[in-house]
This record gives structure tokens, C-alpha cells and sequence, in this order.
């Protein structure tokens, strides 16, 4: 272990302790409050050019699997808590957190006080940090630190997407012939998200952000669904515009930047929150039934309410901390959206039942098309 420091761009230091990967890192610093899930949050490419920090103090104690990931690989720029767990115990784990974190060189550090600086990040909002075991002089990251690039305006999907197409088979009494395919652009897209599709009998068609509409159709999909990811979604037009094409031509279904994506897509705009939302125990309320959900949520940019047409956009999903749009509904073609995860992992199953209203939509969109065929005919 090494004597390491926790640089903020308002000249703020942490101090603690790295684990075997040392030198130095950047990347916007952001605190995440799930008391469990730390594989599939250092998985999720969401979190790709940021540093994550656990509120929770131990962090470990269950180990890693094969098969908790979300992801290739492990995205976060670093990772910072209380205390890392050195005895694991859990009949799934196949190596300790530690030796996964060292295994992707992952700049973790121990010892830091995650309550103080959560409460600074809330009060002062998300900022970028460095992390630095070679430099602790806060003389010198301050220069260092006019070169670590904001989060907005910046174009992280490119990062993290996939780098060619990919199928994604349905399961179960569905496999040899799916129920739907469904196109996914990826612009960072969790494995779970497919898992559930494909438990529910869709055959998944992945691509990559930036392709074109056109090469899309060519798959003859019955849904497009557009993915989490990172970043300022301002910073990727190229799937933005690809998303209009398809409004009025294919049912749409969108989760967090995919969410964003959509709201772009049909007029509205996005802004930077404060400190963003990242854990597993954020209320959510769907106005269709009053129903309310814990949501897991992993964003730092949300739709501007004031931003959407009325007339076209129904808010169907708010925040209850913050009141922001937590997930939007086209009143006139089968589109909707929404800011959290409900695919979770990590964190509740409260709103999975979302995946199943996509599946209802693409069902609808596929008897109307029956109708219009069988009319056209007998013409």
C-alpha cells in the first residue's frame, strides 16, 4: 500500500491509502450510496471517465464472480472508500474485490473519510479530482488539474460502445424462435438490460451508437431500444438524430442516457444536475397507476422539464428527492422512456415491469401492421 491523495478541483484533499495500483488518475468524482452491487457499479459503462466513491464504509465482503458483471471490464477511473473487506465470505465469490481491483489496475484507494467528502460533493456539487500517489503536493495538482477535461460536452459513448454488431439469443421456450427482435444501440449498454430481453423471449440485435437508422431497419426489428451509457448526452448527435429517424416508424423504449436520448430527440433538452443521481434507493413515482418504486439510478444530466412540448410529451416517471423527470411517453406513437434502471443489478426489481410494457407496445405495433397488410390486401 501507498500513501495516496484525493485532489478536488475547489482545492479540497482527502488522504488514505492505494491499494496495488499506484501513479495517477482523473475524472469527475461522484458518490454512490448502494450497500451492495460494487462489481456491476465498477462494470457499468456508465461510469466510464468518473470516480466513484462508496458511502457505504466496508466494501467487499462477498467478493467478486464470473458472473455479476455488466460489462467487458471494469470502466471507473478510480474507486474510494472507508475500508476495504480482506476476509470475503460468499459461495458464489471466485476471487477477492481486491485482487480484481488490482487485476484491472484500478486506482482504489482506502482510509478516505466517504462521509466528509459526500457531504461536500452535495453541498459543492460532482467535480473532477485527480488521484495521486507519485504527486501530493496540492500546489502542483492544481496545475495538473487545468487539464483534466469536464464531463460536459464530452463524448465518453465512443469509449465504451461495442466496436462491431452482436446477437444476444432469446432464452428459455423462446430460443430457437424469439417472440421479438428487438435493435439495441449500444452507447454503453449493461449486460442485464439483455439478460431480462432475453428472458422474456427477445432476440436482441446490438449496434453500435452511429449506426444509421438505415443499417438498423436492415435487421427487420420490431423494437429499437437505446441503452444506458455515459457522458453529457448533448456530446453524441449522431445517435440523436439517428433516434428521430426512427419516432413514428418503430416502438421506442429508452433507459437513462437512452432516456435523455429521447428527450433530445423529440425537441426538449438536458442539464447537468448538481451531484447527480447514483445508488439504489431513490423513490420514483409513475403517474400512470400512482405506483411508486425504488429505483436503482446511475445519471449526472436529466430532460429539462420546461423543455418538452405538453402538447406531444406526457411525463409519466418523477424523482421524489428532487422532482426531476425520472421517464417521458409520446401521446400520439408507441415511444417511451425512462431516467432509472430498471434493469437494476444493482439494487430493487421494483420497475421491471417496464421491460413488459415495451413488449405489450411492440405486440400492438405488430397487430396494427397484421391489419394494415390484411386491408391492403383486400383492396
Amino acid at each position: 500500500m501507498k500513501n495516496a491523495v484525493v485532489y478536488l478541483e475547489d482545492g479540497t484533499c482527502y488522504y488514505g491509502q492505494t491499494l496495488a495500483t499506484t501513479g495517477e488518475t482523473s475524472g469527475e468524482v461522484v458518490f454512490n450510496t448502494a450497500m451492495s452491487g460494487y462489481q456491476e457499479i465498477l462494470t457499468d459503462p456508465s461510469y466510464a471517465g468518473q470516480i466513484v466513491t462508496m458511502t457505504y464504509p466496508l466494501i467487499g465482503n462477498y467478493g467478486v464472480n464470473e458472473t455479476d458483471v455488466e460489462s467487458g471490464g471494469v470502466h471507473v477511473k478510480g474507486f474510494l472508500v472507508k475500508e476495504f473487506c480482506r476476509y470475503h465470505s460468499n459461495f458464489r465469490a471466485t476471487e477477492s474485490l481486491i485482487d480484481y481491483l488490482n487485476r484491472y489496475k484500478v486506482m482504489a484507494v482506502e482510509g478516505i473519510d466517504t462521509r466528509a467528502l459526500t457531504r461536500h460533493l452535495r453541498e459543492r456539487g460532482a467535480m473532477r479530482a485527480i488521484i495521486s500517489t507519485e504527486d501530493l503536493d496540492p500546489k502542483s495538482l492544481a496545475q495538473k488539474m487545468k487539464k483534466v477535461p469536464s464531463m460536459e460536452g464530452a463524448d465518453w459513448v465512443k469509449e465504451v460502445i461495442c466496436k462491431k454488431p452482436y446477437l444476444w439469443p432469446a432464452e428459455g421456450e423462446f430460443k430457437d424462435r424469439p417472440r421479438f427482435r428487438v435493435a439495441v444501440i449500444d452507447c454503453g449498454v449493461k449486460f442485464n438490460i439483455l439478460r431480462i430481453f432475453a428472458r422474456l423471449g427477445c432476440e436482441c440485435q446490438v449496434v453500435p451508437a452511429g449506426t444509421t437508422f438505415e443499417e438498423i431497419m436492415a435487421y427487420k426489428p420490431d423494437g429499437l431500444f437505446i441503452s444506458n451509457g455515459p457522458g453529457d448526452p448533448a456530446a453524441v448527435p449522431y445517435v440523436i438524430s439517428e433516434a428521430k429517424k426512427a419516432v413514428g416508424k418503430l416502438p421506442i423504449f429508452g433507459i437513462c442516457l437512452g432516456n435523455q436520448i429521447m428527450g433530445l430527440a423529440l425537441g426538449g433538452r438536458t442539464f447537468k444536475l448538481k451531484f447527480g443521481h447514483h445508488g439504489a434507493n431513490h423513490p420514483v413515482l409513475d403517474s400512470r397507476d400512482e405506483r411508486i418504486g425504488i429505483t436503482s439510478q446511475n445519471h449526472g444530466f436529466c430532460v429539462d422539464i420546461d423543455s418538452l412540448d405538453k402538447e406531444q410529451i406526457e411525463i409519466i416517471n418523477k424523482n421524489l428527492n428532487d422532482q426531476t423527470i425520472e421517464g417521458i411517453r409520446h401521446k400520439k406513437f408507441p415511444i417511451y422512456s425512462v431516467q432509472h434502471h430498471p434493469e437494476a443489478a444493482p439494487g430493487p426489481h421494483d420497475a421491471q415491469y417496464l421491460f413488459k410494457d415495451f413488449i405489450t407496445l411492440m405486440e400492438e405495433s405488430k397487430k396494427k401492421q397484421k391489419t394494415r397488410a390484411e386491408i391492403h390486401n383486400i383492396q
